[in-house]
């Protein structure tokens, strides 16, 4: 499959005055690869151009890919040719100088494995090229120079997948006949289209052991679990230093979550250890690579005054897990490449309020349960299926509220609908939170704890209700 693109007049370029075309970006017939068209501005000294700009090309679509490197290719003779390479990083290709005819090729898995798109460059333009897609160029001039951006440090042990440049299959147009190019021996072996390794993506790790880190593993079979006994989470040192080179998404499901503790002296210490030091050690840890983060936040950041609560919600935590809760959130909204997934009142596989409910209906005990408490479950299912989805479809950075769907409830309607499923002859006693905890010390909890679902909808993913299968 060729999908051909040409560039735009050189002597636009080159010739002195102003050059009137506009920052724009293409998507080409390759999902993620990009063509820029980058403006030029000239005069009797030559030329500028802003080669990478953040603001403006991530405000048309470019994704913040997060260079830590860049390099430069000096090439000599016309007709000096390199590739087909799919490298395990993103890169941004611009020429400095001279021009050079593009090839880039799809050797992610898919229907669209083998697509081929080729591109004239010259100073004018640039192409984004994600990680798995295979490029390769040929100069067209003399003392051709061209640079890229990687979000990733070479090494030397670095293998990666490649295409041949001669491969009947994909028939790459190249201006000068690969016969008569300036090609490597290395360059001249890679194996046809037929035989290359398809890329593969970087693992995944998830952190944490609890029940939302058993439902992603579900999700993601081939996922590395990292708990407790492989890295101490509450060590902010072993969490910096923790190698972390391989992996393309870490899923950080690492969390204190015991809200009255956390109001102890012991508590407290152990909750900003795990929750926010060890958080601000892990985005450091993760700044030099291309790694995207996902991690997970609550209800307890936001104090409850709003009867529902968007992403955009002021952070204002009534306790000390949700204040510690609120740092790490903060500190993960600065890395660029971050999932931030806030939740409420989480159901899944272990110890939890309804398992906990079940027991006691099962034994015939009548339970005093709070009343003026109002939020919905989020059920781990749901956690990691959104979660999932936002990775899959390359939704934009940022935060989203993941909770289950359907009407705002209580803790002890919720109650009250267990029992009445089990058929238990006990009795559920609706409370305050004041009179339930009287005088045992205990966190203060927001009264309102139900998060807006719009904007995780709007990426097309759509939270399910579980009130009942609660029940079962």
């Amino acid at each position: 499959m060729v999908a051909g693109l040409q560039g735009r007049d050189r002597g636009q370029v080159l010739q002195g005055g102003p050059v009137t075309a506009e920052l724009s970006i293409e998507q080409t017939a390759i999902d993620g690869l990009l063509a820029l068209t980058l403006p030029v501005h000239g005069d009797a000294r030559g030329w500028f151009k802003e080669n990478w700009q953040r603001a403006k090309m991530t405000a048309l679509g470019l994704p913040d890919f997060g260079p830590v490197q860049n390099n430069v290719s000096f090439n000599t003779d016309s007709g000096t040719t390199r590739g087909l390479h799919a490298e395990p990083w993103d890169k941004l290709v611009s020429v400095a100088t001279g021009r050079v005819f593009g090839a880039w090729v799809e050797l992610r898995e898919g229907d669209g494995f083998g697509t081929l798109v080729t591109r004239e460059l010259g100073p004018g333009e640039s192409m984004f090229v994600p990680r798995g897609v295979a490029n390769g160029f040929q100069t067209l001039e003399p003392n051709t120079a061209y640079s890229y951006l990687v979000n990733d440090h070479w090494r030397p042990d670095l293998t990666y997948s490649m295409v041949n440049l001669a491969d009947p299959e994909l028939a790459v147009p190249w201006p000068v006949p690969l016969e008569q190019a300036t090609v490597s021996d290395k360059d001249r072996q890679h194996p046809l289209l037929a035989d290359a390794v398809p890329f593969a993506e970087g693992r995944i790790a998830i952190l944490g052991g609890g029940q939302v880190a058993k439902a992603l593993q579900k999700v993601y079979p081939e996922a590395r679990l990292i708990g407790r006994a492989e890295l101490d989470f509450a060590d902010a040192a072993a969490v910096e230093s923790f190698d972390f080179g391989d992996f393309s998404t870490v899923i950080n499901a690492v969390a204190m979550t015991k809200v009255d503790a956390a109001e102890t002296d012991e508590g407290r210490r152990e909750a900003w250890q795990v929750n926010a030091t060890s958080v601000a050690a892990l985005v450091r840890n993760l700044a030099g690579t291309p790694a995207t983060l996902v991690h997970f936040s609550s209800d307890y950041v936001h104090d409850g005054s709003d009867e529902v609560s968007d992403e955009d919600s002021p952070i204002a935590p009534l306790g000390v897990y949700g204040q510690s809760k609120a740092a790490g959130d903060l500190v993960v909204s600065c890395f660029p490449r971050h999932y931030l997934i806030r939740t409420s009142w989480v159901i899944g596989e272990g110890h939890n309020f309804i398992a906990t409910m079940r027991s006691l209906a099962e034994r015939g005990i009548s339970p005093s349960v709070v009343s003026d408490q109002h939020g919905r479950l989020s059920h781990t299912d749901n956690i990691a299926a959104a979660v999932a989805h936002l990775l899959s479809v390359k939704a934009p950075y940022g935060t989203y509220n993941v909770t289950d769907s359907g009407p705002a409830t209580t803790w002890a309607e919720i109650a009250s609908q267990v029992f009445d499923a089990s058929g238990a002859a006990g009795v559920v006693t609706p409370v305050s939170t004041a009179d339930y905890f009287g005088d045992k010390p205990h966190a203060p909890r927001p009264t309102h704890s139900v998060l807006s679902l719009d904007k995780i909808i709007a990426t097309g993913y759509q939270p399910t209700d579980q009130t009942g299968q609660q029940n079962r």
